[in-house]
């Protein structure tokens, strides 16, 4: 799954001379909670309520509302955005695992996706990659969910899937990963028939330690 598949094209930006008071309106009237900053065209940074909400005068200030907004008028995004910040961004044909990966890595919450000619694309944030994981893994539909552990055996994919395929079931999604504490891989099959009674029993007939067996009926959590 690629980012441009995720990202919001229509992005809502300010300029460096936009005022605080612009800035909050644009967070408050869109429900979002960060702004890429633009200069001649081109991403220059990004602001976020966070940083809004340091740059305004503290509640226990002494100054009267007018005065409270008198200086949020006057200050300019350019007099509180850091001169030297570094715009993370990514382009959307890289994967959306990989603008995880950078968020993750940068601890931010939202990414520029930058198009040809440099030009601003949309916005990728945490609420996407949220939201396409739910989607990857299908967990809006109906479904039995089966998690259990194998050693490395070649093939293991194969004789599962071929398995439950002869035993009439439908695989909605698949996803095995290396546990490290227990030095084995963990699979997690999703079924869309919710009786698999049959198909756990064989499991452990083959030898695989089954953790868990979980029917989730729709708009359940995970």
């Amino acid at each position: 799954m690629k980012v441009k598949e995720r990202m919001t094209e229509k992005v809502i930006t300010v300029d460096l001379d936009s005022s605080l008071t612009d800035a909050f309106y644009l967070l408050k009237e869109n429900n979002i909670r960060r702004l890429p900053v633009m200069n001649k065209g081109k991403v220059v940074g990004i602001i976020t309520l966070s940083d809004l909400n340091k740059a305004a005068p503290s509640s226990a200030t002494s100054l009267s509302v007018h005065e409270i907004n008198y200086l949020l008028m006057k200050t300019k995004i350019k007099d509180i955005l850091p001169r030297k910040q570094k715009v993370i961004s990514i382009s959307p044909d890289n994967y959306i695992e990989t603008a995880a990966k950078l968020m993750r890595q940068n601890r931010i919450s939202g990414l520029p996706v930058i198009g040809e000619k440099n030009q601003l694309a949309g916005i990728v944030t945490e609420t996407d990659i949220f939201d396409a994981l739910i989607d990857i893994l299908g967990v809006k539909r109906t479904h039995s969910r089966i998690d259990f552990y194998t050693s490395e055996r070649q093939g293991a994919l194969a004789e599962i899937t071929g398995m439950i395929a002869a035993k009439g079931k439908n695989i909605l999604n698949t996803v095995a990963y290396y546990d490290e504490k227990k030095a084995l891989y963990k699979l997690i099959f999703r079924l869309e028939e919710l009786e698999v009674d049959d198909v756990v029993e064989e499991l452990k007939n083959r030898g695989y330690e089954v953790e868990s067996v979980i029917v989730r009926q729709q708009n359940e959590l995970l």
